[in-house]
């Protein structure tokens, strides 16, 4: 599949500047809120850039099926597989596909900015085939800035595709993923412009980056250049197996260099080893550090500066698909995190638009969130 895992680790502290200084720099954005957070860059179209977004580019193949199913085809429950493209093409045929949706966690996240009324722009690859082309004119008319290295399609190699994501929903609304990166497995360092990363407020990328085989210099590109720039720094942990795979780099980017931190409940535990959600968040308890911790139908957690703030979540009448959801709540926080919006307002922002995308199929909002958060009084 052309993915290979980076060793524990590896990633070396970007010598930008002393650790000491970083963490006083993270402080100060923290303590200042929006303005300490540097102004973004103007387009020729007049909009600012407000969150830089760095994934997985993936077309999603969204399906619905029992969980018998999932049993037969040797997919976990609820948890993601990476296969290759043939693959995906297999499961496609057994299940069938309602829907097919440009995805991928942070483009998910990207999308759900722009709805808010964000000017976000994505970094990742894709193939120079129908999909990739598809993908990125998607994301325009979206609102999302594409910023796409392009790859060749090979004809006879499956996996010099655009990638591409089998989303299967049962009944109890959970979804189990089927992935196969494809050419989104080769994004390199120079598909990750220095000058892009400067452009924003905010950087967001999320661990799953972690098991590319460029990992160890798109990262440092990420730190050294947004640091240089001003900006701020977040990072969504993404699945608790990735966290115990690359634990020594999470440690070392969550202690020293990130300033907004995204995870479930089973991601910061097993980001800190503690028994319990409460715990795990005292422990990351570094100064200027911003932890959500989503916590499903009760909500999330919020620690910041020494205190946890409970955000409830937003009732909603009928779950169909829990994708996106961690997306979307992403989403709701970078955009306030970059608009003026206190952190805790910020993550209120985040649970409405998480409650809007679990109501469907699928993880791209079907209202525009904006609207929903003027009605709320968010926005």
């Amino acid at each position: 599949m052309g993915v290979t895992p980076v060793a524990h680790g590896t990633i070396p502290v970007v010598p930008a500047e002393p650790v000491d200084a970083a963490r006083r720099a993270r402080a100060g954005r923290a303590a200042a809120g929006r303005t300490g957070v540097r102004g973004s860059s103007v387009r020729a179209d007049g909009r600012e850039i407000d969150v830089v977004c760095v994934g997985n580019a993936l077309m999603d193949f969204l399906a619905f099926a029992d969980v018998e199913v999932l049993d037969s085809l040797g997919l976990a429950p609820g948890g993601m597989t990476l296969v290759d493209v043939p693959t995906t093409t297999r499961i496609a045929h057994a299940v069938g596909v309602s829907r097919q949706v440009p995805g991928g966690t942070v483009t998910n996240t990207a999308v759900g900015i722009a709805s808010l009324g964000g000017t976000p722009a994505f970094v990742g690859a894709v193939a120079a085939d129908d999909l990739g082309d598809r993908y990125a004119a998607d994301l325009e008319a979206e609102g999302v800035v594409a910023v796409l290295e392009r790859f060749d399609h090979v004809p006879g190699d499956p996996d010099a595709a655009t990638g591409r994501c089998l989303v299967v929903v049962t009944p109890d609304a959970e979804r189990t993923m089927a992935t196969a990166l494809g050419v989104g497995g080769r994004l390199d360092r120079t598909g990750v412009p220095s000058e892009v990363l400067g452009a924003g407020r905010l950087v967001y990328f999320d661990g799953y980056l972690l098991d590319l085989p460029d990992a160890e210099a798109i990262v440092a590109t990420i730190v050294a250049s947004t640091r240089a720039a001003g900006g701020a720094i977040a990072l969504g942990l993404a699945d608790a197996m990735l966290v115990e795979r690359h634990r020594a780099t999470l440690d070392w980017l969550v202690a020293d260099c990130v300033d907004l931190l995204f995870a479930n409940e089973q991601e910061v535990v097993a980001l800190t080893g503690e028994a319990t959600v409460s715990d795990a968040l005292a422990a990351l308890d570094y100064e200027g550090l911003v932890t959500v911790a989503t916590c499903g139908a009760a909500g999330a957690l919020v620690s910041h500066g020494g205190s946890i703030v409970e955000i409830p979540a937003v009732p909603v009448e009928t779950v169909v698909d829990a994708t996106g959801a961690g997306d979307l709540f992403a989403a709701g926080v970078c955009f306030g995190y970059t608009h003026g919006l206190g952190i805790e307002d910020a993550a209120r922002l985040g649970a409405l638009a998480a409650a809007e995308v679990i109501g469907h199929l699928g993880a791209r909002p079907e209202r525009s969130l904006a609207a929903l958060a003027g009605e709320a009084g968010l926005l």
